[in-house]
């Protein structure tokens, strides 16, 4: 027969792992560029030099993260609520927007709504990331929004509005907040991997960790030791972020029982 791993092992195994992939992470990040700097050697151009400019690109980067999952949050939250509509002159094209926007690639859209788009009207490039995001993105939690409502049984909303609440009262008092327990581990898992792709958004000429690796890499001709380095910095930044959404997903749950 096959053993099968309960609850409490699984975590422990996540865990282990989680704390494992942080500690790898770090330690090289540590490591070479420490390295370097005790070397005998007067190479420049390396981990240590890295090391400085990327400050700057980790703050680009969380913040298109951050203002790109809060634009797509209010997408997804309007999208996913037109969707539930009984009126089809609001279904139907919010359907559609859903539809067309999971079928266009995100860098396409990046590029469509700051360059094509910025013929007639001109925007800076930051705005137009987090309007990619929030586009893109919003598209795919208008089906988390609104699988989360509907998770909710019929009945407390029938309650709600049989203590004298209407539609909207019952909406945003009780449905919603029930639905949280399935919401906010799938928004979680889509500002993941907003996060990732948060390295598009140098085609914008924005500053982010991949802009400044790339400029980098392009002045001193050390292509590995920038890209390791970038690449580590995104594990990093992710695994820290997964920490993160679990923990609001558990303290959620924990005050709503």
């Amino acid at each position: 027969m096959k053993k099968t791993l309960s609850n409490s092992e699984k975590i422990n195994s996540q865990a282990w792992a989680w704390n494992m992939a942080v500690g790898v992470s770090i330690l090289f990040l540590i490591y070479l560029p420490s390295k370097e700097a005790y070397s005998t050697s007067e190479q420049s151009g390396g981990y240590l030099d890295l090391l400085s400019l990327l400050p700057a690109g980790i703050f680009y980067t969380l913040l298109v993260t951050f203002l790109g999952s809060l634009a797509a949050i209010l997408v997804g939250l309007l999208v996913g609520l037109g969707k539930l509509s009984k009126n089809p002159l609001i279904r139907i094209p919010v359907s559609f927007y859903t539809e067309i926007l999971r079928g266009v690639p995100l860098l396409v859209l990046l590029f469509y709504i700051y360059y094509a788009l910025g013929e007639f009207i001109h925007m800076p490039a930051l705005v137009a990331a987090v309007a990619g995001f929030g586009f893109s993105y919003g598209a795919y939690m208008a089906d988390v929004f609104r699988s989360g409502i509907e998770a909710v049984p019929k009945e407390q909303a029938e309650a709600a509005r049989s203590l004298g609440m209407n539609e909207k009262q019952a909406l945003a008092q009780i449905v919603l907040p029930q639905s949280m327990r399935t919401i906010i581990p799938a928004i979680g898992n889509q500002t993941l991997g907003m996060l990732k792709d948060t390295s598009l958004v140098s085609v914008l000429a924005i500053s982010d960790i991949l802009r400044v690796g790339n400029e980098y890499a392009t002045k001193h001709f050390n292509f590995f030791e920038t890209y390791t380095y970038v690449a580590l910095t995104y594990l990093l930044l992710t695994l820290l972020l997964s920490r993160l959404v679990h923990k609001l997903e558990f303290c959620y749950r924990i005050e709503n029982g």
